[in-house]
């Protein structure tokens, strides 16, 4: 095998869900074990919204190469920098926050694909083709085939614009963030709110004229999850690494503490 498959984009290319775990407290490599144990398919790695460098960027996703999980990461800007560098080290993919218009999907796709598909700079040795030295014309379809170009609609001129922003070729997926969408319609937390609701319908009818994923983020609740997989949403951001340790360590807590309140009311009895 000349270059790691994309295991989230070979899950979406057979019409089923890739589910992703965010990542902003973890900053070792084992996150990428952890997060395959768990069944998850990509790691949402986030800094648009975390303190991580570039470096523990790369270092984790050379842990996730090495294991199968594809490692996606939400730069926090549309500097091409932000995305060039990290897909050099080792991403499978990109997510772009705060996408408004063609104009800044085109400019997405351009740079994060190499000619003829867009103008990225071809580097040298890749993680992603294991550092074996190929012909050029292979590394560049190789990883083009594998690179997974997210755009997200937030904002309300991104909804507006929702259509023409899924017809940008090079373009493979527009994911709703949801907490972030709800704010800007007006019913901040309300994520089951009628609005966000149509919102995400236009959303998954743009991604079916134009052939693209769509997908949603910040939706935690089971029922609303649900609903949202069954109206067409593939790509979905499952939850955070904070999240998860915080449920799972309330959960633990809430035991003990349960025990130690019997065990008190044991003792007052006798």
């Amino acid at each position: 095998m000349k270059v790691v498959q994309n295991y989230a984009k070979q899950k979406l290319a057979q019409g089923k869900l890739a589910l992703g775990m965010g990542l902003r407290q973890a900053r070792t490599v084992d996150i990428a074990q952890i997060a395959k144990s768990c069944d998850f398919d990509w790691l949402f790695i986030d800094m648009e919204h975390n303190s991580m460098s570039m470096d523990t960027a790369a270092q984790i996703c050379a842990g996730a190469l090495a294991v199968g999980i594809a490692p996606l990461i939400r730069v926090p800007s549309h500097e091409s920098f932000h995305s060039t560098r990290l897909l050099d080290t080792g991403a499978q993919g990109i997510v772009i926050p705060h996408v408004n218009n063609a104009k800044e999907a085109r400019l997405v796709a351009d740079f994060c694909r190499f000619p003829p598909l867009g103008h990225r700079s071809i580097p040298g040795g890749l993680p992603q083709t294991y550092f074996a030295t190929l012909p050029v014309t292979e590394t560049v379809r190789l990883i083009n085939d594998e690179t997974l170009v997210v755009v997200m609609i937030e904002t309300l001129e991104g909804l507006k614009n929702v259509d023409e922003i899924a017809a940008v070729p090079g373009v493979d997926a527009l994911l709703v963030g949801c907490t972030d969408m709800a704010a800007e319609l007006g019913v901040t937390g309300q994520l089951g709110h009628a609005s966000l609701r149509n919102a995400i319908d236009a959303v998954n009818k743009a991604c079916q004229s134009h052939g693209k994923i769509a997908g949603v983020g910040g939706v935690y609740d089971e029922a609303l999850m649900a609903e949202y997989v069954n109206k067409g949403a593939r790509l979905i951001l499952s939850g955070s690494d904070l999240a998860f340790m915080m449920a799972g360590a309330k959960m633990r807590s809430a035991a003990l503490r349960s025990i130690e309140s019997t065990m008190q009311a044991e003792c007052k009895v006798a």
